[in-house]
C-alpha cells in the first residue's frame, strides 16, 4: 500500500542535470534571488550597503524588477503599499546596522497595517555572529533583537545551504493571515562565497488558513438572528481578505447598520443605506455603537482610533472576529472568533437564519449622520470640507490614494468616500510621519493602470522629498499633494488646545514647486478654488507630479473630550 507521505517527486533528467552542474560563478546571493523568484516575486525594493553589495550583484543577474528608494524606511513604506495593494509578500532588501535600524517605523507601520513585507538584511561576517564585540562596521551585538519585537517572525541563514528554507519559511509567515512584516538576516561572508548549491527552481508555499470554530459562529449566528438592534463595525481586516462583498451579503441580511474604521475604509459601500460612514470621532456615532444590543466587530482590535480615543462603552453583546490573536478581546469582553474575516463571514452567511429585519434601520441611520453633519456644520468649516471634496472630485474613482498624518487625512479618515475597497490607505497603524509618497510609489510600482494620489503636511514632507528622485528616475505615476501650513499642523493644533499656545511646531519650509522641478518633477502651486482642477490635471498627466496648497487648515472638534 502506497501512502501519500511515501510520494516522492523525482527529477526529470534536465533536472538532474542542471542539479548535477550548476552553473559557475554563482553565490549565496544567487541562491536569495533565484529562492525569491521560485516563491513568485517579481519586484524588490530597498538600497544597498556594505554587506549586501553581492546580493545587489545577483539582483543584476535575474529577472527581478528592481526599485530604489533613497532612504532606507521610505523602502520599507514603499514594500508596505506594494504588500497591501497586491496581497503579496513584498521583498525589501537592506544593509546592516543603520541601514537595517532606519527601516524600523516602516516595519512597525507593516506590523500595525497587517502588511507583508519580507525585509532581507545583510549582517556582519558570521565569525561576529553571537555577541561578540569584533569591531566591524555596522555590527551590533545582537542586530535580530531590535526587530524582533516589530516584525512577526525572525529568521537568520547562518550558512548558504540555509538560505532557501529560511526565505521559504519567513514568505510564509508573512502571509499567514495576520499578514505582515518577517525578518531574515543572512551574514555578508555567506551572501558573497561561491555556492555548488544547485539553482534554486521551486519554493511553492501554502500559507494556512484560519477558519471559525464551528461552535463559536453556531453561537454567534444565534445571537444576530435573535438580536433586535444588530450594528457591524468593519475593520481593516475585511479589506485585506477580499471580503467585502460578503459583509454586504450579511449586512443586507440583518439589516444591520455598518460603520468601517480608518483601516477598513471601503469595506461598506459608502452611500448604502445601512452606512454609517467613518465618524468613529463622533459621539453620535459612538452612542449608536453603545446602543446595539449585538454589535458584530469584524477584522478590527477597536484600538484607540476605532473606540473614540477609548471612551466607547458597549452595553450589548459584542462579536468580535478578528485574525490577529492578540488583539482579540484586547479592549472589550466579547465572544472572541480568531478567525480571517472573510471565513468568518461566510460561515455566518451558511448558518445565520431568517430574522424579522429592522425596516426602521436605513432610518436611524440618517438620523446619526444628519446629527454628525449638523454638528460639523456648525463649526463653521467650508474650507476643510471644501478641499477635501475637491480631492476627492479630482481622484478617480478606483485610483488609490495614500495620506501621510496630516490635518486633511484625519478628515479624510471620517469624511473621505474611498469608492472602492483597497484604495485609501494612512500610517495611521503606527502614525508616523512620511507614509505617503513613498507608499504611493510602491502602489505605482504595483499597479501602473491607475494614476496614484498621496497626500502629505509640508512637515511630513520633508521625511520623504528625497523621493522625488525615485519618482522621476522610474517615472512612476504618482501626483503629490502637499498641504502646506508652514508646520506640523496636527500638533500645534494638539498643543494650542493642551497648553494654550504651540511651541516648536512652526517650520520655515523650502519653496515646494521649485524644489519638486529641481529633480525634474513638474510642480504646480494651486488655492482652493483651482485645487480640483489642478489636481485632475496632474493626475490625468503621465509620470509624477506636485501640487502645492498653502493652505491652514482646522480640525473639527473632538467629542471624546466632552
Amino acid at each position: 500500500m502506497t501512502h501519500d507521505h511515501d510520494l516522492v517527486l523525482r527529477p526529470t533528467a534536465s533536472q538532474t542535470e542542471a542539479a548535477l552542474h550548476p552553473p559557475g560563478g554563482r553565490t549565496g546571493s544567487d541562491l536569495v534571488v533565484e529562492t525569491l523568484a521560485g516563491l513568485g516575486a517579481t519586484t524588490v525594493f530597498g538600497l544597498p550597503g556594505q554587506h549586501t553589495l553581492g546580493l545587489f550583484d545577483a539582483l543584476r543577474r535575474s529577472d527581478l524588477r528592481y526599485i530604489g528608494l533613497r532612504v532606507e524606511n521610505n523602502a520599507g513604506f514603499a514594500a508596505d503599499a506594494y504588500g497591501r495593494v497586491t496581497g503579496e509578500a513584498a521583498p525589501l532588501l537592506l544593509s546592516t546596522g543603520p541601514g537595517a535600524l532606519t527601516a524600523l517605523p516602516a516595519l512597525q507601520e507593516a506590523r500595525a497595517a497587517s502588511a507583508p513585507v519580507l525585509a532581507i538584511a545583510g549582517q556582519v561576517p558570521a565569525a561576529g555572529l553571537g555577541g561578540g564585540r569584533h569591531g566591524y562596521l555596522h555590527e551590533l551585538p545582537d542586530q535580530a533583537a531590535s526587530f524582533r519585537g516589530v516584525v512577526k517572525s525572525v529568521h537568520t541563514a547562518r550558512t548558504q545551504s540555509q538560505i532557501p528554507s529560511a526565505i521559504a519559511e519567513a514568505w510564509t509567515s508573512a502571509l499567514t493571515v495576520p499578514h505582515g512584516p518577517v525578518w531574515v538576516e543572512i551574514p555578508q561572508d555567506v551572501l558573497r562565497a561561491e555556492t555548488l548549491i544547485p539553482v534554486v527552481t521551486g519554493g511553492d508555499t501554502l500559507p494556512e488558513e484560519l477558519p471559525p470554530r464551528p461552535e463559536l459562529t453556531a453561537v454567534a449566528a444565534d445571537l444576530l438572528a435573535h438580536a433586535e438592534r444588530p450594528v457591524v463595525v468593519a475593520g481593516g481586516g475585511v479589506v485585506r481578505a477580499d471580503a467585502s462583498k460578503k459583509l454586504r451579503q450579511l449586512a443586507e441580511r440583518l439589516q444591520a447598520p455598518v460603520v468601517t474604521t480608518f483601516g477598513g475604509k471601503g469595506a461598506f459601500p459608502w452611500t448604502h443605506p445601512l452606512s454609517l460612514q467613518s465618524w468613529l470621532e463622533d459621539r453620535h456615532t459612538t452612542d449608536f455603537l453603545e446602543d446595539a444590543d449585538v454589535l458584530l466587530v469584524v477584522g478590527s482590535g477597536l484600538g484607540e482610533l476605532s473606540s473614540n480615543y477609548h471612551t466607547f462603552e458597549p452595553r450589548g453583546r459584542v462579536i468580535q472576529i478578528e485574525a490577529d490573536l492578540g488583539k482579540l478581546e484586547s479592549n472589550h469582553p466579547a465572544l472572541g472568533i480568531h478567525a480571517d474575516a472573510r471565513l468568518a463571514l461566510q460561515a455566518l452567511l451558511e448558518t445565520v437564519q431568517e430574522r424579522r429585519t429592522d425596516p426602521t434601520a436605513p432610518e436611524r441611520v440618517r438620523e446619526v449622520l444628519d446629527k454628525v453633519r449638523a454638528r460639523v456644520a456648525a463649526q463653521e468649516l467650508t474650507l476643510e470640507q471644501d478641499v477635501l471634496a475637491a480631492v476627492r472630485k479630482a481622484l478617480p474613482p478606483r485610483a488609490p490614494s495614500f495620506w501621510d498624518m496630516t490635518i486633511l487625512a484625519y478628515w479624510a479618515w471620517s469624511a473621505f468616500d474611498p469608492k472602492a475597497p483597497n484604495t485609501m490607505h494612512s500610517a495611521q497603524g503606527a502614525g508616523g510621519l512620511g507614509y505617503a509618497l513613498p507608499a504611493a510609489l510602491g502602489a505605482a510600482a504595483a499597479d501602473p493602470t491607475h494614476p496614484v494620489l498621496a497626500v502629505s503636511g509640508d512637515g511630513g514632507a520633508l521625511y520623504s522629498v528625497a523621493e522625488l528622485a525615485t519618482a522621476r528616475q522610474y517615472d512612476l505615476n504618482v501626483t503629490w499633494l502637499i498641504v502646506d501650513d508652514g508646520g506640523y499642523g496636527i500638533l500645534r493644533e494638539y498643543m494650542t488646545d493642551a497648553f494654550g499656545q504651540p511651541t516648536a511646531t512652526d517650520l520655515p519650509g523650502p519653496d515646494f514647486v521649485a524644489l519638486a522641478e529641481s529633480f525634474g518633477v513638474p510642480g504646480v502651486r494651486t488655492g482652493p478654488d483651482t485645487l480640483e482642477q489642478d489636481l485632475a490635471k496632474a493626475l490625468t498627466t503621465p509620470g509624477p507630479a506636485v501640487v502645492v496648497l498653502p493652505a491652514v487648515l482646522r480640525m473639527f472638534a473632538p467629542t471624546h473630550t466632552e
